[in-house]
């Protein structure tokens, strides 16, 4: 078959088009950032005309630069930064203010009030979540309440809510389509997991008007058809979807029970695949649906550390220790250790399991002898530390051990990073060879609806190891290390409490 499907992984800080073959080669590939907007401490927001562009020059340079004719394009898929809230008029398609985005914490006193009124358990009964600004719930009812009449307007029906994925697809389609997916649908804090329909109690709790909400579809079907889009013919069949760590869940070929991977990007993913089962956790992680493949459901449970290579990122923009991220492994290397110093990278609050908005990031253990590579070298400790957390959640919660580890995400590709989480976590860590396995698992949803692959098994036969990192440390240096880091986080969260 000729032709190539079309990935769209849009994320948090810049957009990817990923180009790829029927037989499950890359052909080609690009990536443009956007600007991120902090109007105030803790408040994060993204301009969706900036993600357009950003959309569009990642499409149109991929597609030059690797010269295939558009034409032969045979399906889209996309992939997204999941919580990330969109509020836009039905007829215009613009957005009625800014999109927040997932990392913003302004709704952390809502969150606190729904807790304080006994709220959560029915939360997280119906939807696996735990009520945290981290959601999607509480920042469209932010939106409904702190925007001119769009309560009022909501009310008529005259606008239109979605995750970046739904915002996406209505703009592929001309405004044809307003619809999500199952995966997408269960980060809002207002979709049924296990009776999968949006929930109209859970709605009424965030007073959020029903008529607001997308037609919720599988992660891989025909959607809509492209409509006006510079670049890109009309009439190509928008065909899968699912948030980015759910497609990287899929790109991972992780579909047996029990699979899992760990997807580092701006922040930190761990999933864990539990099947047709939905798993409730007690020890501090969430349930949501992987994904929705025809009559079939597949969830998973997830542990979120919110800030991964956005600590390289603050490390570069905000004390100028590196020129770019790149450089990271290569001052961290220049010590043996890091002497010491534990850095735990709250820059956005803490994820799972500990789920403390306020807490903030600490750098623990200076002395005069610290150096920018100490710096360097914890950042990198730090972001491993917060999945060791997470596994021990995971696997007291699934009750089975994880005894390989997947990984994919920029900073993946750190030796150094994935080598101290081997070591920390004492089991192997496989990195595939493309680590872009977001973009990946969108194009392989897509290219199942569109007839390209033939199911999971073709899919498995696409997927390749590059390298595979074995645990070097001795327990009795692995549990140093790691009662440094559980020390600087309960001085991390006290900190937090004194204020």
């Amino acid at each position: 078959m000729s032709g190539f499907l079309l990935s769209i992984d849009q994320g948090t800080t810049g957009s990817t088009a990923l180009l790829l073959s029927p037989d499950g080669r890359v052909l080609g590939r690009a990536n443009h950032e956007f600007p991120q907007h902090f109007p105030r401490s803790g408040w994060v927001e993204h301009d969706l005309e900036e993600i357009w562009e950003s959309v569009a020059a990642a499409v149109t340079e991929a597609v030059d630069k690797t010269g295939v004719a558009p034409s032969e394009c045979l399906g889209i898929g996309i992939t997204n930064q999941r919580e990330t809230t969109v509020l836009w008029d039905r007829n215009t398609g613009i957005a009625v203010h800014k999109a927040i985005v997932w990392q913003d914490r302004r709704t952390a006193d809502r969150c606190k009030e729904l807790k304080d009124a006994g709220k959560e358990p029915l939360f997280r009964e119906r939807t696996g979540l735990v009520l945290d600004p981290y959601l999607a719930g509480t920042k469209l009812e932010w939106l409904l309440d702190h925007v001119d009449g769009a309560r009022e307007r909501a009310e008529k029906g005259e606008l239109a809510f979605g995750t970046i994925d739904s915002w996406l697809v209505y703009r592929l389609s001309g405004g044809k389509a307003h619809v999500t997916d199952a995966s997408n649908a269960s980060r809002t804090l207002l979709y049924d997991i296990a009776r999968q329909r949006w929930d109209e109690e859970l709605a009424a709790e965030l007073r959020v008007p029903m008529a607001l909400l997308p037609e919720v579809r599988s992660c891989s079907e025909v959607y809509a058809h492209t409509s006006g889009v510079p670049g890109v013919p009309d009439g190509i069949p928008i065909a899968g979807m699912a948030g980015d760590q759910q497609a990287a869940l899929f790109g991972q070929t992780c579909f047996e029970v029990g699979d899992a991977k760990c997807t580092y990007g701006t922040g930190a993913f761990l999933l864990m695949n539990t099947g047709n089962e939905v798993v409730h956790s007690e020890n501090g992680l969430l349930t949501t649906i992987a994904w929705r493949i025809g009559d079939e459901t597949v969830y998973a449970l997830e542990g979120s550390a919110f800030v991964a290579g956005a600590a390289v990122q603050w490390l570069r923009d905000g004390l100028g220790l590196i020129s770019s991220s790149s450089e990271v492994e290569a001052k961290a290397r220049e010590v043996e250790e890091a002497g010491d110093v534990v850095f735990v990278p709250a820059l956005a609050g803490l994820g799972a399991p500990h789920w403390d908005p306020h807490a903030r990031g600490l750098i623990y253990g200076l002395t005069r002898d610290t150096t920018a590579a100490h710096l360097a070298r914890a950042t990198l400790e730090g972001v491993a530390f917060q999945i060791v957390d997470l596994v021990a959640a995971m696997q007291a919660d699934a009750g089975r051990p994880i005894t390989r580890l997947r990984v994919d995400g920029g900073a993946a590709r750190n030796d150094l990073l994935m080598q101290f989480e081997s070591d920390m976590l004492g089991v192997t860590i496989d990195r595939p060879q493309n680590v872009e396995t977001t973009a990946l698992g969108a194009a392989y949803l897509a290219g199942m609806a569109v007839g390209v692959f033939d199911g999971l098994d073709s899919v498995v036969d696409a997927y390749r190891i590059e390298r595979s990192f074995e645990p070097q440390m001795t327990q009795g240096e692995r549990e140093g290390h790691l009662e440094r880091w559980r020390d600087a986080i309960r001085r991390a969260r006290s900190e937090m409490e004194i204020k």
